[in-house]
């Protein structure tokens, strides 16, 4: 959620930065609402004042034995009076927090302008994609090789866009998932988390899933309304909600593995073929919760990890972009994307995304930090990404490391996950 006194005495600014996103802030719609709320409010503070007056106009007349009723029946009639004019305080505040609950984040000013993908700037990349000697396979064709992949039986299970597992590949998927969780707890500091893998309509309201994106979540029908989560960063950051964090326990960094759960409702026709694109699949998310003044440095270290995790596997060139004005997310500030190579596509996919989300996230939470200059609670700044998504990592590897007859080299970082193995082997 903006700052809503940022909005208030800088409002055009803030339409100008919104507009870098495509967004158009509606002017005269909040310009209508601050009138309202202004003109509650004053009632309300009238009668207030009024009220106390009257109040302590009773003790005086109370005090000389003099007739109060006069003064009390005018007590009453404000009280009833107070009541109404709450209630209607309380409906203008309710439009206002839906209002800025549809406003996207601010940009930071380092975010290149664009309206899309094309515009993303490359940042830096890492590794030289791999020269076949052969026409390579994609990940559907090694994984079905394998016999480890087994679109035909999830189909009978759950329909479109999910996937089975078997054997050798399952075990992969296990491998890269521990393998980035040891890599996160053990060289790069974070706490691991088990999460809840449904959660209340106010977690995704918190970090901004709801109310924009409720037809990308799946909703349990139960004794009670909840959502399967679309990602870790969901239940995760939402470990701040309602807190306020003492200065010297900042900064905080999670890990978690879990699954996540997307319908992908505006991504039909997209990636029908394999594992870029599912409705069920499993991601090592990061999380941070720091310090405002630390965030972008938070921001560089975040990226910085997701990325070695790309690095020890060694044969995954990648890149890493900068997201431009118009491909960001609702609740980012700033975002990198880790690309990394498919060589059947012959081109760099997403496998992370890291984002800095300020103080967005934490006004949505009530997540604040007592800061030791002011004594005063104030917005923490959250930020997340993938270290990295798990299904499109295995993608990653079953292409870069594939041998000509069909086979797959496990890297070398994964072998002690994989008791040993040095080779899937395809099945003939």
């Amino acid at each position: 959620m903006l700052d809503v006194k940022n909005l208030r005495s800088a409002t055009e600014e803030v339409a100008r930065n919104l507009a870098r996103r495509g967004f158009e802030l509606d002017l005269e719609g909040f310009r209508v609402l601050e009138e309202s709320r202004k003109s509650v409010q004053t009632r309300v503070d009238a009668l207030r004042a009024e009220r106390n007056a009257n109040a302590k106009a009773v003790g005086i007349a109370k005090g000389k034995r003099e007739d109060a009723s006069a003064l009390l029946a005018r007590g009453e009639a404000l009280n009833a009076e107070m009541s109404a004019v709450e209630v209607e305080l309380n409906e203008i505040q309710a439009q206002a927090d839906s209002w800025l609950l549809g406003l996207p984040n601010l940009l930071h000013d380092s975010v290149p302008d664009g309206v899309d993908e094309t515009s993303n700037v490359e940042v830096r990349r890492h590794g030289d994609p791999r020269e076949f000697a052969y026409t390579p396979l994609d990940h559907v064709a090694l994984g079905e090789g394998l016999a480890g992949l087994d679109f035909e039986a999830a189909s009978r299970l759950s329909g479109a866009r999910f996937s089975v597992l078997k054997g050798s590949l399952a075990r992969l998927h296990r491998a890269l998932a521990q393998f980035m969780l040891d890599l996160h707890v053990n060289e790069h500091g974070y706490q691991e988390i088990y999460a809840p893998y449904l959660v209340s309509a106010s977690a995704l309201t918190g970090t901004g899933q709801l109310p924009k994106f409720a037809e990308d979540l799946f909703k349990i029908e139960g004794e009670r309304e909840l959502f399967l989560i679309p990602t870790a960063e969901v239940p995760v950051t939402n470990l701040v909600r309602d807190q306020i964090i003492d200065a010297a326990q900042l900064p905080l960094r999670y890990v978690a593995h879990t699954p996540c759960f997307r319908s992908e409702a505006g991504a039909a026709g997209r990636d029908t073929r394999g594992l870029i694109r599912q409705h069920q699949f499993e991601k090592v998310e990061l999380v941070h919760i720091v310090r405002p003044a630390d965030s972008y440095a938070a921001l560089e270290s975040l990226t910085a990890h997701a990325e070695t995790v790309l690095q020890r596997l060694e044969e995954l060139p990648y890149r890493v972009m900068a997201l431009c004005a118009g491909d960001m997310g609702f609740s980012s500030a700033k975002t990198y994307d880790l690309e990394v190579w498919l060589p059947a596509q012959g081109k760099y996919r997403e496998i992370s995304s890291c984002s800095n989300c300020e103080g967005f996230q934490a006004r949505r939470m009530l997540a604040r930090w007592r800061n030791p200059e002011t004594g005063k609670p104030e917005p923490v700044h959250t930020l997340n990404g993938s270290g990295v998504a798990v299904g499109r990592a295995m993608v990653a590897v079953l292409e870069n490391y594939q041998n000509e007859d069909g086979s797959v080299t496990v890297p070398v970082v994964l072998r002690p996950y994989m008791g040993g193995q040095e080779r899937l082997e395809a099945v003939n």
